[in-house]
């Protein structure tokens, strides 16, 4: 899997998400209602990118990626917030990433840690 198709995702993603975000700020979604539309987001995302032609896999490692790249402000913050270096909290993002991509689609965690970091690394500051 390559660069080129996190690319492809981020823009599609990042709008989507933002257009959410803006609604749950503004109070016109809850947060039980932003969640579930987010996870609505990401299936129809995953699905998008499957019905391109992309292995299943693949489109999952770079949803998640995705979501990682544009989670990065939140992150940060997080790491001040625990005055922890942000590798840390980072680490731990994309540990329950690959738990997730493990577990539904029976890939090894260590494998999915591995593809989601080096893509996530791609757009690292």
């Amino acid at each position: 899997m390559s660069r080129e198709l996190l690319e492809l995702i981020l823009p599609r993603l990042a709008k989507r998400l933002n257009r959410q975000l803006r609604r749950y700020r503004s109070g016109s979604l809850s947060e039980k209602s932003f969640s579930a539309r987010f996870e609505s987001l990401l299936q129809e995302q995953h699905a998008w990118l499957a019905n391109k032609g992309y292995p299943e896999i693949d489109a999952a490692v770079a949803v998640h990626a995705a979501v990682l790249v544009l989670s990065g402000p939140g992150l940060r913050a997080e790491a001040e917030e625990e005055s922890v270096p942000l590798e840390v909290v980072e680490y731990r993002a994309v540990r329950a990433a690959a738990a997730d991509v493990a577990e539904n689609f029976g890939v090894s965690e260590r494998g999915a840690t591995k593809r989601i970091s080096s893509l996530v690394a791609c757009y690292a500051e």
